[in-house]
Order: structure tokens, then sequence, then C-alpha cells
């Protein structure tokens, strides 16, 4: 995707910063300082994550007047960036731009994590979601999603599907169909999604559950099958193709996320002034949101509370009985 503009470090404060008469003192002194805000991205550049955080700092810093330097601590899945935004004071100058990986699946991936996630962090604001789709090489003889569960059902363990590596969303988006399907497939994991979706063009493996953001182009070419996409609306990036529910499979529905959390020891006045800006963020940020395929959700902090539980309790069991572990 010609997403590399947006690779640019976000660090050069405005000509005119917001002023902010209106904010409790805390929030007003760290605005009067004008000091960069960090925003810590768990993950190494070049990802998605990265993309959608560096669209989203740029927002961020308009919406503050403040500057907002994007900083790549990548490793471990996001451990590695999660205890370096908990090291760091909880004074409302570092926030950290988890996903559903960090935020979530490590809770269940590793057993010896030095922190609690849920208790560690405060959430922000959501920034959106991003649809996966279930793809399979052309070669393989399904045209619908049932046809592909029925293979699977036909062919015990003898379909391959790939993934960014074990634990990760698309590995377990991928667990969880096999699951509903009552069958049986073979996990092919790889270092990332790059090389698992070259080996899914090149017909090395048959199937993959992957994030929509980086497989549009392929699959309007004709060079994958896409059979369903996991939300519960179409995506108009691929209007053709079915929802799982609406090609049989009702309740299969995965998607990763973004959202914005900051330390847990973060008064209450800072975390609401940068709520407000992330709100804010998406909602001007929304066409370039939805061109890297994500679709914005500019919900506060109540809500993202509400739905990081939600996806906590359903997300660690099925990391728990796919088997796997990080450490």
């Amino acid at each position: 995707m010609p997403h590399q503009t947006r690779r640019t470090l976000l660090a050069a404060p405005l000509a005119a910063p917001l002023a902010t008469p209106l904010l409790p003192t805390a929030a007003r002194a760290q605005a009067e300082a004008g000091r960069p805000i960090r925003m810590i991205v768990p993950f190494a550049p070049g990802g998605s994550a990265d993309v959608v955080a560096r669209i989203t700092a740029l927002g961020l810093q308009e919406a503050l007047g403040q500057p907002v330097v994007v900083e790549n601590r990548g490793g471990s899945g996001g451990v590695i960036g999660s205890e370096a935004a908990l090291a760091a004071p909880p004074d409302g100058a570092t926030i950290v731009f988890h996903t559903l990986s960090s935020a979530v699946l490590n809770a269940g991936l590793y057993r010896n994590l030095s922190f609690d996630v849920r208790r560690a962090f405060a959430p922000v604001a959501l920034v959106g979601t991003l649809p996966n789709v279930v793809m399979v090489h052309p070669r393989l003889p399904a045209r619908t999603l049932p046809e592909l569960l029925a293979l699977l059902r036909e062919r015990p363990g003898r379909i391959a599907y790939a993934s960014s590596g074990a634990g990760t969303i698309t590995h377990l988006s991928a667990h969880l169909l096999v699951q509903l399907a009552g069958a049986e497939a073979t996990h092919v994991p790889y270092r990332g999604s790059g090389p698992a979706f070259a080996d899914l063009l090149a017909g090395t493996v048959d199937m993959m559950v992957d994030s929509m953001a980086s497989v549009i182009p392929p699959i309007r070419a004709g060079q994958v099958r896409a059979l369903a996409v996991t939300t519960r609306g179409r995506s108009p990036a691929l209007p053709d193709v079915p929802t799982a529910a609406e090609a049989g499979l009702p309740g299969y529905e995965t998607y990763n996320w973004h959202a914005v959390f900051v330390h847990a020891a973060t008064p209450a006045p800072l975390r609401a002034r940068l709520e407000a800006g992330m709100q804010a963020a998406v909602r001007a940020q929304a066409v370039r949101l939805e061109q890297a395929g994500v679709e914005p959700r500019p919900d506060g902090a109540a809500a993202l509370a509400a739905f990081w539980d939600q996806q906590l309790a359903l997300w660690i069991p099925i990391v728990r009985s796919s088997g796997a572990t990080a450490d």
C-alpha cells in the first residue's frame, strides 16, 4: 500500500497551538509547556499498526496543538513497547498505541508477564477496527465459505493455513474457523504476515485469514480468492464479498483493532484531555484511516473499557484452546 509518506516522524509543532483556558490545572500546564507527547507503538515500523498510529498521531497533534512523536518499540509481540510505556512517568506525556495482540492476546500467550495489562493501563480512546478476510489459493476447489468448510471436513489435517505466527490474530482467526467447522487443518506459522501471504500467493499453503488492509489489491487481481469478511457488515473495500454470517457461518466474527492507552496512574484530567483529543483525531482522519483499511470508531474511554473487557473474555479462552504460548 502506498503509505510510505505516513512513516515520517510527526515531531513538528503546529504554528498555532489550541488555547486551553477551561482545562484543569494539570492538563493546562501540560498543554502550555508545549512538550511533545510520545506515542509508543509496540511493533516494528512499516506494519499496519505503525501506519495507523502515524495517521492518528497527526490528528492528535492537530487536535491538541502539541507535537506528537511516534516511537516504535517492537519485540515480543508488543511486550517490550508495553513495558517501555509503563516505565515512563504517568504524566500524560507518554501514550501507547495498543492492538488486539498487545492489549488482549498477550495476556493468554505469556505466563510470566511483568504486568497485568488490564490493571497496568487505562483506556483513552478506540481508533478503529480492521476486518479480516478468509482467503484461499485459487487452486483450492472452494468458491464459497460453505465449500471451504466442507473441504476441511473431508480432508482432515490435509489443508494447510498460514499465519503471521503462533498466537497472532491471523492464527487464532483461522483456528476458530476450523473449530467452528468441526474440522482439522494444519497450521503453518511464519514470522510475519508478509511471508505468510507470499506463500499463499505461491500456493505453498491453501488458506489464510488476514487483515483486509494488506490484501485488497491481490484479491481484486484474482491472485487469491476471498470467501468471506469476518465482520457483521460487508466492507466498502470489498462490497461483493459476503460476511461470514451471510455465507452460512453465524457467530464467526474476528478483527484486529487499534486503541490508545496510558499508564493507569495517569491523573484523570490528563486522561480526559487525551480522550477528547483522540476522538477529534479519529474523526478528522477518518478518510485516511478508511484508505488504510480501518473502520474508524472514535469511542471514548468508557466505551473502550467495556469493549476491552469483552475482547479479553472472548479471546483468552480461544488462545488457551489453540495451545499457543509465547514463553
